[in-house]
Parts: C-alpha cells; structure tokens; sequence
C-alpha cells in the first residue's frame, strides 16, 4: 500500500456517523473524538470530525487530553482544503487545533501587518507554505538571476520570521519546495545551474540552514512528494482551476503530516516502543518450537525480515526511544532467544522493561509506563496479531497501535510511516535517554536493598549542574518544556523561538539543571523561568523530570535561586500552581518548600510567595556546580535594562 492510504491506522469503526452525530450529548466526547480521528478517514469524514471538534470548542468542552494549539496559514496556493481537515488529523497526535488561513496568496501581507487576520488569531506558530510557483515564476534562468532570487527570497523569509517574532511572538513552520515533475534538460536538468530542479535543491538547503539558525520548524513537503511521486503529486488542472498545489487525492496525507509537526512541537511524540515476541520480532511461538525452531537470522527470506524489525528498533532506540517487551510466554522461556540466540540482534540490555508472563496485553501496558513513570500515551505497541491490537486499542486507546500487513518485511515500514516518534528537534541528550531508563533500572535496584532513604541518596552519589538558557541547551529546554505534564507547576508551553526570547531578555531569570550519578549521566532534567521585577521575581516555568523524584533536587534547585535572588537584589519570590488533569502531584510543591500560601481559588490554581532569607533547604545529598558570578552579570543586564 501507499503511505498515501494511512494503512498504519485501523479501519474507520462501523457507525461513524452515529458515533459523530453523537458527540455533542456524548459522556466522554473527547474520548469518542479521539477513537474516530485515530482511524483511517477519507477527506469528507475528516472535515466532519473537524467540525465536531468546533463545536466542542465553542461549547467550553474541556479538551483534556487535547493540547490546545492555534496554526495560521499563508500561501500562494489554495488552502482550504487543508484547512477544512486538518483539525482531525491533529486529534490523532493529541492537539485540539484552530486553524487560521490568510486569504490567498497574501503571505507578507498578514504575517507583516500587526492588524491582519492571521495577527488578530494570535496564533501559536505559522505555516509559510510557498511552491516553485512562487520561488521561481519562470521555468529557467541565468545564472546569476537565478543566484540572486534565491538570496532576495531568503531575505523575504526572513524578514517575515523578524516581523513575526516582534508582532505575535509566534513560531514559525517553514516548507520545503518539491521538485516539478517536468525536466527541460532530462537527465542533464541537475547539472544545469539555471534549471528549476537546481534551483530548488538549492533553495531548500538555504531554507533549513535559515530554520536552524532562527528556531524555527521545517516541514519536508519535498520528501513527502517524492515519496508519493513527484507525476501522481502535481495536477496541473488542479493547478489552473483551483491552485491546488497539489492533487487531491494526498489531501489526508498533507495533514497527517503537518499535523504530526504541530503535536511534536507540544510535545506529543511517543517515547517507548514496546515489542510483542512471537511473529514480530521472531517467527514462531518460541514456547512451542524453542529456540531452534523459530525463524530468524540470515540465508531466509522470512528470518531476514524479523532482524530487520530488530534492527530498526535498535535504531530507534540509538535516537533515543526506550524499548520494553510485552510478551504472553513464560518469562524465562521470553528471554531465551535474548540470551542465547545466535542470531538476536536485540539482547537483554536493549530492553528498559521486560513484561512475559499470562496478563492481558493491556493490563502490562499499564505496569511497563507505571514502571519507566510515563504515560500510557507514551507508549507504541508493536504486534503481529490482531484481536490484541483491537483489544488493546479498546482497553487502552492512548497507546498507539499500528496495524501490521501479514508479511513481517512490512513492519519495519509500516512502524516508521506511522509517524508515532516525529521530532521537531534532536540533541544528543536524545540519544541517552534509552540508556538513562535501564541506569533507573538499577537505581531502584538499590533502592530497595538500602537501609533508609538518606543512605540511598548518598550512595547515589548526585551531581548537579545549574546554569542559565544557552544555545547548546536550547532544544533540550523546548522539549522538557513541551513535554514535561505531572511535575509542571503550570503547564506553559514555549516554542524554541519563545526560549530564544527568553535568553534575550535580561529581565528573564532561567535555569537550566543537569544531573549525574554513580550509575551514569541523566542530562538536564529540570528548568525554571521567571521575571524579574525590582527586588520580586516570579516564577512562571518551574519544571522536573520524573525519572528524579524523590532525590531533594527540587530543594537544591530552590537553593540555587535563593543564591541567585541575593545577587540580584530579590528580596521576595512569587510562584503560581495552575492545576491540570496531570499535574496534582505538585500541588504542595510550593508549600513543602516553605512558600507562605497568598491565595487558592475554585479551580485550585493557587498564589505563593516567599522571603529570600527565610529560605532554608537543609543539608543535601549531592554537590551543586553553580557560579554565583552568572547572577551578578544578570543583575547588571537588567539595572542597564531600566
């Protein structure tokens, strides 16, 4: 099948209108919105569910899970379309979206006029989706025309990025420009530096270097139409009668894509795949025919292909995607193969969670996110069979759940098309968190075996490092920002370009906290943002990894602001606790702090503040790297400031 079918989403559920007519007086809409949109949909039934969706909006439907986000739109081609359906592509990555079009062809227009409708949406990023129509009007040219339009449109772009930063802070989504089918030259049309394929390929590279350099995102449209076929992507009726700029029938795999983009930004991507055994990562039932009997390794077709699946989850877990087993076997007859096959690319270390035992699939779902402190919606599984990826899609709809072909040689595919693990940006504290997960495994090893908690922190053997936002540091910050939901204090969610704003401004305060111990190297597991006024600062961002609760980090991280406010003439701290449906477990952060309780209203969203010489956090068990002397030059930056 095509990646233009979704074939790795199940089958629209028998009922869907019903099920849709229904949502309005629904007991659960969000979760019925969520089962449709998380089935493959023609474009006529995604802009229906969109339209539900609307509706729910407008009621004051709490949307939880749902990440709000708000996408404007502007280009030289027609967008409706798009426009109409990719709300229900956006449910399937977990963002309720509102999506803005400016009218056609206006691109400079609403993204420069602080008065333009795309402005007045205020959007949370923008998607500037130009074509070769508007790069390059003409077919060829010389040379150095050719040179210079590439270098005036960068300079467009990027004075729409400036512009757009100063008038709504939004972020912006670049689009990279696919190839006409069409060649003047043939196979010479590449070497031609004039021709439109060379044109292009230049300018998509002068694109990304421009989105790395400004924070900004990059939506690969060109990989997307040669991946379908540059001769099926164009329709030049479609062009000429609609401007359409490309053929209908991609319409659902355009917003798939895009939307998959818009829940990586809010932090939606899934963080662990979990592998069933028997007829997915080897052939057979390794119960029933033993390590000699099932199929893997080389000089057969069907052997090949089940090393291929291992390989692309040794792959996706060098990037830094946590790998854990969910097996119905015996344990010890599971891990055989792991131990003893000669042919077993994946081995035990691989494996952050190893659940084999009679359960039902769903129930040790639940146990291998309780195990590594994620979501079930952090969750992939990978599953040959089908009645348990229906069941488990019944019994745990957040765990996503590709449907696989028969032949294993499709599963390798089938699991990267499904888009479950999109980044929008990668850092090598990525590719360690794998790693960092089977290193807990140990930790909790030693918890249990330490005679009370003091002498376990102790033997841990902490280390931790404060700094303030720094350009080496900025993608991980975006991301625990964007990803961080149960100890978050207030859930505000900044785009990489908002971080970059951050570090600009001296009146931010930021922090950026890094972790080791005796059993490796967590990275940056914490951050802090807030704003300083006169002798006050606020808090406004104060969040922490999971993985390091219960180790006094947020009292040492309270201890390095307390430094900071002395050098920097604060004499008071105020913080805020915004409660959410995943955030309750640090609703007496502040107090347990030692915060003064200032004001709580209905919805639990609470005031706090403190004096700076009241703070006392006692004796801690880690050393703290922290230079004082950063504080001091930020104290000068903002008195230069005012």
């Amino acid at each position: 099948m095509s990646i233009a079918d979704l074939a790795w989403l199940p089958p629209r559920p028998t009922g869907f209108s019903g099920i849709r007519k229904g949502i309005p007086g629904s007991t659960q809409p969000v979760a019925d919105l969520m089962q449709l949109a998380s089935s493959r949909l023609n474009a006529i039934e995604s802009g229906q569910l969109s339209k539900s969706l609307t509706k729910l909006m407008a009621a004051g439907i709490d949307l939880s899970p749902l990440a709000e986000f708000r996408l404007g739109i502007v280009s030289n081609s027609t967008t409706e379309l798009l426009t109409e359906i990719l709300p229900a592509a956006a449910i399937r990555h977990g963002v309720a979206l509102q999506v803005t079009p400016g009218p056609y062809g206006q691109i400079q227009q609403q993204l420069l006029d602080p008065h333009s409708a795309l402005a007045s949406a205020a959007p949370d990023a923008v998607l500037i989706a130009v074509d070769h129509h508007w790069l390059f009007p003409d077919a060829m040219s010389a040379d150095a025309a050719a040179g210079a339009r590439i270098d005036e449109a960068i300079d467009e772009i990027a004075g729409m990025i400036a512009v757009t930063r100063q008038t709504s802070g939004a972020a912006l989504i670049l689009q990279t420009v696919a190839v006409p089918a069409e060649s003047l030259f043939g196979n010479y049309d590449r070497r031609v530096a004039g021709s439109r394929r060379s044109r292009i390929i230049t300018w998509n590279q002068a694109l990304t270097k421009l989105a790395s350099g400004t924070g900004c995102y990059l939506f690969d449209l060109a990989a997307l139409a040669e991946r379908v076929g540059t001769d099926a992507w164009f329709n030049p009726v479609q062009w000429h009668a609609y401007k359409l700029a490309h053929d209908r029938q991609y319409d659902t795999l355009h917003a798939e894509m895009l939307a998959r983009i818009i829940g990586a930004i809010r932090g939606k991507t899934k963080k662990c795949l979990v592998l069933d055994l028997d007829n997915t990562v080897w052939g057979g039932a390794i119960g029933d025919e033993g390590i000699e009997g099932i199929k893997l390794g080389q000089g057969s077709a069907i052997g090949e292909a089940f090393l291929e699946v291992q390989r692309t989850a040794l792959l996706l877990k060098a990037r830094g995607i946590v790998l854990a087993v969910c097996s119905k076997n015996n344990e010890e007859t599971a891990r055989a193969p792991f131990r003893s096959h000669p042919e077993m690319l994946l081995k035990e270390d691989d494996i952050a969670v190893f659940q084999a035992n009679w359960t039902d699939k769903a129930s040790n779902l639940a146990a291998i996110a309780e195990s590594l402190n994620i979501g079930l919606d952090a969750l992939v599984l990978l599953d040959d069979n089908p009645a348990e990826r229906a069941q488990v899609r019944a019994a745990a709809p957040l765990v996503g759940v590709p449907e696989l072909p028969e032949d294993p040689s499709w599963y390798p595919r089938r699991l990267l098309d499904s888009g479950y693990f999109e980044a929008v940006s990668y850092s090598a504290e990525d590719s360690l968190r794998a790693s960092s997960y089977a290193a807990n495994a140990r930790r909790v090893q030693v918890k249990a075996s330490a005679g009370n908690l003091g002498d376990y922190l102790n033997g841990l053997e902490m280390k931790l490092a404060a700094t303030p936002f720094d350009s080496q540091g900025l993608q991980r910050i975006t991301q625990l920002i964007n990803k961080t939901n149960q100890f978050n204090l207030t859930t505000r969610r900044l785009t990489e370009a908002e971080v970059i704003d951050v570090m600009a401004d001296p009146r931010q305060y930021s922090l950026q906290i890094r972790l080791e111990d005796a059993f490796g190297d967590l990275g940056m597991i914490a951050v802090v943002i807030g704003s300083m006024k006169g002798d006050t600062l606020d808090i406004e961002n104060w969040l922490m990894s999971c993985r390091v609760l219960g180790r006094k980090v947020e009292h040492a991280m309270l201890s390095i602001i307390a430094r900071d406010a002395a050098n920097l003439g604060v004499t008071t701290i105020n913080a805020r606790y915004l409660p959410t449906r995943k955030n309750n477990m640090v609703a007496e952060h502040y107090p347990q702090l030692g915060f003064s309780r200032v004001s709580i209203d209905d919805s639990g969203a609470a005031d706090f503040t403190i004096q700076t010489d009241s703070i006392d956090v006692g004796e801690l068990p880690m050393s703290i790297a922290h230079d004082p002397a950063i504080s001091t030059r930020s104290a000068d930056a903002v008195a230069n400031a005012a």
